[in-house]
């Protein structure tokens, strides 16, 4: 019998508010982050009472805990908008693929090493596919041939991620940017 595991969904951060605060002396923020001092888990409850506002403990391993007086929905409303706009920030790379042929002209090697150069800047991985058709693959040298002269093109911003090998009647290699020489080119520009 195979057991079959649902994927783990991520847990969602539970944070501790008012009475379920268990820690005595804490390190109190208003609604606007700034610091009101060190107070008593009493002291803090009241304050927070009478700001008609609850009391969230925000970091709870810190020394000493640290929690905030604000409304809850308004806080978990707050870090669901942090998340969101990380999850903006956070660019993800495409892995980019460029077709080859063992016996390409220059020019259309020129325009392919092109776009490669254009792929790589927006900072994707290209995966380099050089196909051989009928009795080619008896000259592998001419697609490794190939890839070096595109590798060689685009060698000053790029890297090799995966040595070039056959899968079938491919020959197959990706290359990434490499971050450090493409921001140094940019400021040579400047």
């Amino acid at each position: 019998m195979i057991k079959r595991s649902k994927p783990q969904q991520q847990q969602k951060k539970r944070y501790r508010i008012n009475q379920w605060i268990f820690a005595s002396p804490l390190r109190v923020l208003d609604a606007e982050g700034k610091q009101v001092g060190l107070l008593s888990k009493q002291e803090a409850l009241q304050l927070a009472q009478e700001q008609d506002l609850d009391l969230v403990e925000i970091a709870p391993s810190a020394k000493p805990p640290v929690a905030k007086i604000i409304d809850y929905n308004k806080f978990l409303y707050q870090q669901e908008k942090k998340k969101q706009e990380e999850k903006r920030k956070a660019k993800v790379s495409e892995t980019k693929e460029i077709r080859l042929g063992p016996f390409m002209s220059e020019h259309d090697l020129e325009t392919r090493i092109r776009q490669g150069r254009g792929f790589l800047e927006n900072g994707d991985k290209i995966k380099l596919v050089v196909r051989f058709k009928g009795r080619q693959i008896t000259h592998p040298e001419f697609g490794k041939e190939v890839v070096g002269k595109v590798f060689e093109a685009l060698k000053d911003i790029c890297k090799i991620d995966r040595e070039p090998r056959f899968e079938g009647k491919q020959l197959i290699t990706i290359l990434s940017a490499e971050k450090g020489k493409k921001h140094a080119e940019s400021e040579e520009k400047s």
